[in-house]
């Protein structure tokens, strides 16, 4: 398997980097633009392989569409892909089958297939029931009011708020119960209000209006999710001066708490007019426990349980459900390997069985040369890749993974002074 060994000689962090455009927001946009009866720009477009696939997979079926055989489409292992297109294709003329890799097909759909049966879709899993593969047919679906459990994933709820003005007389969903990553559901409500669809939110009720999404050329901001593994370098190194192009205080990303977060890190967000400008405060860092609950920031997760750890400190991580149906375990891979260099980790349920992780202030035994797996994990890749500021170097499983989201990070730790030996 390729590696990369990554090397830092001081722990200095300066420079300016031009964050990746926001996967989430870019992708969103994409369905949004398929829907409408009108096309529009889309700016600064995310050039991460998820927003590629769907590109072309939205392509492939503009090209088939109507067909009367049958057309496979392979989501590989991105998630808004999957369920994003499973909502739109309910609703496209024509036969499709939606699979995915293996990892993919381990990861439920169970929720939104309901909610689109419940209005007339045509959808059959074609292996494990409430998992991928599916096969649709296309057709009309009736608005109505439907009960969703939101406990699982925020993409369930965008993917039909995504299709909802499309639905003649528009869409209501009560949400079940307590909600992740639900700063994503804003998102998504937010850039339908962008193009002239009037969505209602009232506690636990979101009302989307029938009507056609207005043409709006839209300028993508960078991923505040991608900034994360900046602010976790940040915390570990001594001197930092590190411009961050492209981000902004006013923004549609929940992970935008990323700038509070850090602060417990002593990493100094300014916001400029280009992006923001982070700094290391002198301050000794408080030794409490530091206690965080990522419900709705699961993405953030690895990169603040990890500054955590390697700072020395305790900490108390909660909201981590979601956390086990990402492109790995991630809570089951990051214990795996905090282990190889000596953090005590405990992962435990809360009352309500949410998964839960306590770090306990360890003393790293970091050698360097350590090789770390990434389970085809970007954000794996991403986040132990920074350990070379504490011990020199560290080498990296399946570096390409980072393509996923952020194609451009390993050029971009070496404009800061990072080594990468290939």
């Amino acid at each position: 398997m390729k590696t990369f060994t990554i090397k830092k000689t001081d722990r200095n962090l300066v420079g300016s980097i031009r964050l990746p455009s926001s996967k989430s927001i870019s992708n969103r946009l994409l369905v949004i633009r398929a829907l409408a009866s009108n096309g529009f720009d889309i700016a600064h477009l995310s050039d991460s392989d998820d927003t590629l696939l769907l590109q072309n997979l939205l392509q492939k079926i503009r090209e088939h569409q109507g067909r009367s055989s049958m057309t496979e489409l392979d989501t590989s292992n991105a998630g808004t892909v999957m369920r994003f297109l499973t909502a739109y294709l309910s609703m496209v003329p024509g036969k499709w089958i939606l699979t995915g890799a293996d990892r993919m097909k381990q990861r439920p759909i169970g929720i939104l297939v309901d909610g689109l049966k419940s209005m007339g879709a045509q959808i059959d899993y074609l292996s494990k029931l409430g998992y991928p593969p599916v096969m649709i047919h296309g057709t009309s679906l009736k608005g109505k009011e439907i009960i969703v459990d939101p406990g699982i994933s925020s993409q369930f709820i965008s993917a039909l708020i995504i299709i909802g003005p499309k639905i003649p007389g528009g869409l209501t969903l009560h949400l079940s119960g307590p909600a992740v990553s639900f700063p994503y559901v804003k998102m998504t409500i937010g850039l339908l209000k962008d193009f002239g669809i009037h969505v209602v939110q009232e506690r636990s009720r979101i009302f989307i209006t029938e009507g056609d999404y207005l043409p709006c050329n839209f300028k993508v901001e960078s991923d505040w999710s991608a900034a994360a593994f900046w602010y976790e370098a940040a915390a570990l190194a001594d001197n930092v001066d590190l411009e961050l192009e492209g981000l902004s205080r006013e923004s549609l990303q929940g992970d935008s708490v990323i700038s509070d977060i850090f602060r417990a890190f002593n990493v100094v967000t300014e916001f400029t007019g280009k992006g923001i400008h982070l700094t290391k405060s002198s301050e000794p860092i408080q030794k409490n426990q530091f206690k965080f609950n990522f419900s709705d920031h699961p993405d953030i997760a690895p990169a603040v349980i990890t500054s955590c750890a390697m700072l020395g400190l305790n900490g108390i991580f909660t909201g981590l459900k979601s956390l086990q149906i990402k492109e790995t375990d991630r809570l089951l891979a990051l214990k795996t390997e905090y282990e190889k260099i000596g953090i005590k980790a405990e992962t435990y349920s809360t009352g309500n069985l949410i998964p839960a992780m306590e770090i306990m202030a360890s003393r790293i035994a970091c050698q360097p040369g350590l090789q770390i797996k990434t389970y085809g994990d970007h954000r794996m890749a991403m986040t132990f890749s920074l350990l070379a500021i504490l011990n020199g170097n560290i080498r990296i499983e399946d570096p390409e993974v980072v393509t996923k989201s952020y194609p451009g990070f390993w050029n971009d730790l070496v404009s800061v002074g990072f080594e990468i030996v290939q």
